[in-house]
């Protein structure tokens, strides 16, 4: 399998290479080496050759089996142009039309609730990845004056809101679980969010095994908070599921743990650990890898190697048991003496 690495900008670059070594050293346990091929798309490649991606680079990344990324964004770049191409580019250009971010708290010591553990913690969210108020369609008029007019419109089609709204209920059924919760703010955007109300009702009549349950957004948020033991999976829009797994994130021991996959299933995929570039800590080997790492399960498991990917959960798993990790959750670990440890773990069967 061939999979284009973009490790990109800021601890991007870091946490990549820690990715690239766990999946190195998977191959080789398992038999399986996978191909990694890495691409230059970064601000770096942008300031030195004013070029964002290249003119088939889309077509280029369809080639692969999957796609890597590990952070976009650097303040030398004002307008993030070559961050907006990449990822957003992609997502929309390949119309990865799924964002899929799993909430599960590996060690309850991470967890900020107090009184919350691992059993607690353990739900999916899937955001609708390609339309929304992401889509920039709107404008600015008479910028920079008083009396300047800002808009931006959100966009719902069914196509959108119907494929991800049954990606959701065919995975809750799929993995026996028994709970789906829908979050919009149709009480407010009435004419938008109509559409979601229509067809979550409809899709859900479809699966009957399955409760069923609808809550506001700002309920929802406030709900993860105090019980977010209540949920299974959730499904959401653009804007309000960016929102939601950065609280899932910070449940599961902060954004450096949390994975994200941006899907359009039986095709091209994207990975990518949730959290940004950190121009700052770039280089410092400060950075936490996990995220990134558990990234590179999701793809796996996407890709149909489920025993591999669950190796990397395991190990990482280890690690954090054994406090074989950074200082943001707790431990003495630089980024690659992290990256090792869990190396270590997974090629251990073999050496003994």
């Amino acid at each position: 399998m061939r999979i284009a690495v973009i490790a990109g900008d800021g601890i991007g670059q870091d946490v990549t290479a820690e990715a690239v070594k766990v999946l190195t050293a998977m191959g080789e346990v398992y038999g399986e080496p996978l191909e990694l091929e890495p691409l230059p798309w970064s601000a770096d490649h942008y300031l030195q050759t004013g070029v964002t991606l290249p003119p088939d680079g889309y077509d280029m990344l369809r080639q692969y089996d999957a796609v890597f990324v590990g952070a976009l964004g650097d303040p030398r770049v004002p307008d993030n142009r070559h961050a907006r191409d990449i990822l957003l580019g992609t997502r929309f250009e390949l119309d990865l039309y799924v964002n899929y971010r799993p909430v599960r708290l590996l060690d309850e010591r991470l967890c900020p609730l107090k009184g919350r553990g691992t059993a607690d913690v353990n739900f999916v969210v899937f955001r609708e990845n390609t339309e929304g108020v992401y889509v920039s369609i709107g404008g600015r008029f008479k910028a920079g004056t008083e009396d300047e007019v800002a808009i931006q419109e959100e966009i719902n089609t069914w196509k959108g809101v119907n494929r991800i709204i049954r990606h959701a209920f065919a995975y809750a059924k799929a993995h026996g679980l028994t709970k789906v919760c829908m979050a919009d703010k149709s009480n407010a955007m009435q004419q938008g969010h109509a559409l979601w109300q229509r067809v979550y009702k409809e899709v859900a009549a479809e699966y009957p095994g399955i409760t069923a349950t609808h809550q506001y957004i700002d309920a929802l948020a406030m709900f993860l908070v105090k019980d977010p033991g209540q949920y299974e999976v959730i499904v959401t829009n653009n804007l309000f599921g960016d929102i939601v797994t950065d609280i899932g994130g910070a449940l599961q021991g902060g954004l450096g743990m949390a994975a994200s996959g941006n899907l359009h299933p039986g095709k091209t995929s994207l990975f990518e650990p949730v959290h940004g570039s950190a121009p700052p800590l770039a280089g410092r080997n400060l950075a936490n890898p996990m995220g990134a790492i558990l990234s590179s399960a999701l793809m796996l498991e996407t890709l149909g190697r489920l025993d591999e990917a669950r190796a990397i959960e395991d190990a990482v798993k280890a690690a954090l048991m054994a406090g074989e990790t950074t200082t943001d959750i707790g431990g003495t670990l630089g980024t690659r003496e992290v990256g090792d440890a869990i190396v270590r773990r997974i090629r251990r069967p073999v050496e003994e």
